[in-house]
């Protein structure tokens, strides 16, 4: 008996439950991440005004840090997938062993860089005299956690390319309970003080690194893979980095300038863009799921030489993030005013904050399409086109976003400059992956 062939809605649906399989938990793992920065917040908190704020200009650098390294993931994932669709696990475990050994190597040379220089990136920031000692003192013994940290974000992505999300999920809530409980016991039963906090998180890290470690590993071992280092692998992982970080350092930059202009329109503008950023960067992480769905989805498809299929797949992604952007847009709307109160009581912060969400929530549908057309051509593998179109946005949005100013506009015309960047990028995208020319097949790009 033949099969029947598989028809438009069957394969929707096929796509579907791929994307749902690993969305679901990608964002569980995207939600907990913060969480390490919340615990430690809540627990120095208690400790007094200084540690408190001296841990807020420490997390900034450290989370700087991190996320200029997310490459190590996404990069990662590409690769393995692309491996994993071509049917060669070997290979695939082989080149997340790659892009381990580059976070380890990346690690030490953050952490030689980061103790001697720890004051004065304290100073540079901006903290108090009362703060700069407990930040100096934080960042230091943090500092120590960059290798494993980075070497959770190589091997987050060396499962997401084996199609694993369940994994990391699993790994980040035992990370957040074991970096919650340490913080309470280092801080409070050893009276370790801000220190304590420091060693909590990177023994929670380590014990992370530890853990993706042991799995991989297991791989290695099960498909004959090894685990040694190899020059011209890590070597290779690093060209296809760059690219990705040339893109992730436009984003930051993007996000600098517009946090810059915030704070030149005043202290009440200024309030409410961090308010109105913190909702964006929560709202990125449902559509940054799905994006990571895709990027192990394409990757795996390409990898396997089905053209149609990956064309299958983005059409079909494209749509869950315009679905996705279109109810969180809703949402974002019904909600403003029970949002509000939560952040602030002060009417003049209130004002621009109320009018400010509706351009996020308008604007919604078109961050669904950026981030899962960013994802698509991640799992592709073309990062040196992501870095250039990232490269025109910056360019386009910096005179925009400097302009509101100049011109007497509020925080509602900085955040529509916002919605001209994610416009542009949209476009970028779009051309991009309506050519296309990111369809390249095979093992390797």
């Amino acid at each position: 008996m033949t099969q029947a062939p598989a028809t438009p809605r069957r394969t929707d649906r096929r796509h579907d439950r791929e994307i749902i399989a690993l969305a679901l938990p990608a964002f569980g793992a995207l939600v907990a991440e913060p969480l390490f920065v919340m615990v430690d917040s809540a627990v120095i908190g208690h400790l007094g005004t200084p540690q408190l704020a001296g841990l807020g200009v420490a997390a900034a650098l450290l989370t700087t840090a991190v996320s200029v390294f997310v490459f190590l993931a996404y990069a990662t994932t590409a690769a393995v997938a692309r491996r994993v669709g071509a049917g060669d696990l070997p290979a695939a475990i082989r080149q997340g062993m790659d892009g381990i050994w580059l976070a380890l190597l990346l690690g030490a040379a953050v952490i030689a860089a980061v103790l001697p220089t720890a004051p004065w990136l304290v100073e540079a920031f901006g903290a108090s005299a009362t703060a700069a000692p407990h930040a100096t003192a934080y960042l230091r013994i943090s500092a120590l956690g960059i290798p494993a940290m980075l070497v959770v974000l190589a091997a987050t992505g060396v499962l997401r390319g084996l199609q694993d999300t369940r994994t990391p999920l699993y790994v980040a809530i035992g990370g957040f309970s074991a970096n919650a409980a340490l913080n309470v016991c280092l801080v409070y039963g050893a009276g370790l003080g801000i220190a304590g906090s420091a060693w909590g998180t990177v023994i929670a890290q380590c014990g992370m690194a530890a853990v993706y470690l042991a799995v991989v590993v297991r791989g290695a071992r099960r498909h004959g893979a090894s685990l040694r280092p190899d020059a011209a692998g890590i070597r290779a992982s690093a060209q296809a980095g760059v690219p990705l970080l040339v893109r992730t350092l436009s984003l930051r930059a993007v996000l600098m300038i517009a946090t810059a202009v915030a704070a030149r329109l005043g202290d009440a503008e200024v309030a409410a863009h961090q308010i109105v950023l913190t909702l964006w960067s929560l709202l990125a992480f449902a559509l940054d799921a799905i994006a990571i769905a895709g990027q192990a989805i394409i990757g795996r498809y390409l990898g396997a030489e089905d053209r149609d299929g990956a064309r299958a797949a983005c059409r079909r992604m494209v749509q869950w993030g315009i679905a996705s952007g279109l109810v969180l847009g809703v949402l974002v709307t019904l909600a403003r005013p029970l949002f509000i109160p939560l952040f602030t009581s002060d009417p003049a912060v209130q004002g621009p904050l109320l009018s400010t969400l509706l351009v996020v929530a308008v604007t919604q549908p078109v961050s669904g399409v950026v981030f899962i057309l960013d994802g698509v051509l991640m799992g592709a593998g073309d990062g040196p086109y992501l870095a250039r179109a990232m490269v025109v946005t910056l360019a386009l949005f910096a005179p925009a976003a400097l302009a509101v100013p100049a011109f007497g506009g509020g925080l509602v015309a900085l955040w529509w400059a916002m919605a001209l960047m994610m416009t542009v990028r949209m476009l970028t995208l779009w051309l991009r992956t309506r050519s296309g020319r990111w369809i390249v097949t095979g093992a390797s790009r």
